[in-house]
């Protein structure tokens, strides 16, 4: 008797599993994978504005100790890192609303 009650739970479950895989459940795994792209590129971001602060300071801090002209370089390659910074995040969000996103992103232009 037990082992025909474990079998009806298997195939409930099995069945349960297939009307997953079959499209039950799309909106919830979409709002996730959303979730976890707009993460993603906002790590991204956040890595090439830091990337690109540092690159900035290292070159001119280099510059500085090989020039001696002590903050002068730094200052002003830090800047410029900033800068390069920010305008790669720019390109970044730009790349992000170009792309469409979710499962019916592109159906709204076509009517």
């Amino acid at each position: 008797m037990p082992d025909t009650d474990h079998r009806s739970k298997l195939a409930a479950l099995e069945a349960r599993i297939a009307a997953a895989k079959a499209g039950g459940t799309k909106q919830g795994h979409a709002h996730g994978q959303e979730h976890y792209s707009a993460a993603q590129v906002g790590w991204r971001m956040v890595t090439e504005l830091v990337a690109g602060l540092l690159l900035g300071f290292g070159i001119g801090f280099g510059l500085d100790w090989l020039f001696g002209i002590q903050p002068v370089m730094m200052i002003l390659f830090t800047l410029l890192g900033f800068v390069a910074g920010v305008k790669t995040m720019l390109r970044s969000a730009q790349e992000l609303q170009e792309k469409p996103s979710g499962p019916g992103a592109g159906d709204d232009d076509e009517g």
